[in-house]
């Protein structure tokens, strides 16, 4: 692998660009091979701590005709075909920060079996996560909410609508903002990234069912 870099403020300037055709060829260009560097990267990393193989998919953006991107990120799943129908990892920028995921997203079919597993260990899940890591219920939005903010009661809102809400989805994770000295550091964001993996992927263990164990 090439030397990462890490990213810089060009990068989240890119979600300034106007068009979907610029704004694609800014993300093509000076995103899409940092964020194919970190899937290559973390690949075997998240494989190891999960017993699963891990394959990385870079966002394409494809469908889109007319609006452009506001965010973009690789995603990690158990399977080479895609990734949305699965408990996953996400590493991305929107304009105002990088975030990093642990995602159920509501394409997913196993959003029952996976609420019911992460209420069976809630209280294992709050005392893993740190209280400075954010949950979110929407990947579309860029805000979410610290965990010391949520408590165990917001926690368990969000863990009992991914249940009962059709289009509910749950994330947690981390984002650092894009003024963070980190960001243009490789060797400290591959350090900073493989820390949040660390809980993440015990949260991703915790949280799949005996449906999803290999």
């Amino acid at each position: 692998m090439a030397t990462f870099t890490g990213f810089d403020q060009q990068d989240f300037d890119v979600f300034t660009i106007d068009g979907l055709d610029n704004r694609m060829e800014a993300i093509k260009t000076s995103i899409r091979p940092k964020l194919e560097a970190l899937g290559h990267h973390f690949s075997p990393v998240l494989s190891l701590a999960t017993g699963s193989e891990m394959f990385h998919h870079v966002a394409k953006h494809a469908r889109r005709t007319v609006n452009p991107p506001n965010d973009t990120w690789v995603a990690w799943a158990p399977d080479k075909r895609g990734y949305k129908k699965h408990p996953h990892f996400q590493v991305g920028l929107w304009g105002t920060h990088l975030f990093v995921w642990y995602a159920v997203i509501y394409e997913s079919p196993f959003k029952t079996e996976i609420s019911q597993a992460m209420k069976q260990h809630l209280d294992e899940i709050l005392a893993m996560v740190p209280d400075d890591f954010r949950w979110s219920p929407d990947h579309t939005q860029p805000d979410s909410t610290v965990q010391g903010a949520l408590g165990r009661e917001g926690v368990l809102q969000l863990v009992d609508r991914l249940r009962t809400v059709k289009k509910a989805e749950i994330l947690c994770g981390i984002s650092i903002d894009r003024h963070d000295p980190v960001l243009t550091d490789g060797n400290r964001l591959l350090e900073r990234l493989e820390q949040t993996f660390s809980v993440l992927t015990k949260l991703y263990n915790l949280s799949r069912p005996a449906v999803l164990t290999p």
